[in-house]
């Protein structure tokens, strides 16, 4: 996972409310990034933790616009909306499109500082999945064809017997790839081997060729 800190990006083309509202949060101990428009934020901002608070009426792309652009370009920050001139169709989009919250300007602080929290707790469980799930499918890379064959059989419930026979493979080699399985995939037992094929998408009704 990235050691940066994460970084609320606020975009809004009112220049006196941005500043003023980037003063807040960094006097709330935040880093902050201040754009005055979507382009601004696309061309400047870099891949990182954070999270976006966003104004919805701007010059350019509008914050649902941008909301768009960012899913699209897999940049899926948690995005808070401020805006003074939100209705409920509008809230509705942006919330079945993943944001986190639809403030109406003016907002109070203790509300948007709770909204900024619940987004970057947000952003981080969501990286700490990604981080999870990289690390899962870097050890099953390391699993030879045979291993992995296995470790689909065995996730069904299959004991070692059974393996053996339907591969045609001796007890004991059954064993000792089943073995190695575990190590290579750090699994204390079964049930941490299926919960590990759920995760990574493995059928366990089409196990790999080997």
């Amino acid at each position: 996972m990235s050691d940066s800190p994460p970084t609320v990006h606020v975009v809004d083309d009112d220049d006196s409310f941005r500043e003023s509202l980037a003063r807040l949060l960094r006097a709330t101990g935040h880093r902050v990034e201040a754009y005055r428009s979507g382009e601004d934020f696309l061309a400047r901002a870099r891949p990182g933790p954070g999270c976006v608070l966003l104004d919805v009426q701007m010059p350019g792309p509008t914050g649902l616009e941008l909301q768009r652009a960012l899913a699209e370009r897999n940049l899926g920050l948690p995005i808070v909306f401020l805006t003074g001139h939100g209705d409920i169709p509008m809230s509705v989009r942006a919330m079945r499109a993943g944001a986190e919250d639809f403030l109406t300007k003016p907002v109070a602080m203790p509300q948007l500082l709770d909204a900024v929290s619940r987004a970057l707790a947000r952003d981080a469980a969501g990286r700490e999945a990604q981080e999870h799930l990289a690390q899962l499918r870097a050890r099953y890379e390391t699993l030879t064809p045979a291993e992995r064959r296995i470790f689909a059989m065995v996730v069904t419930g299959m004991l070692n017997k059974q393996i053996a026979y339907d591969l045609g493979r001796a007890e004991r080699t059954v064993k000792a790839h089943r073995s190695q399985v575990m190590l290579k995939m750090k699994a204390d037992s079964v049930a941490d081997l299926v919960r590990m094929a759920d995760e990574l998408g493995i059928s366990a009704q089409t196990p790999p060729a080997g």
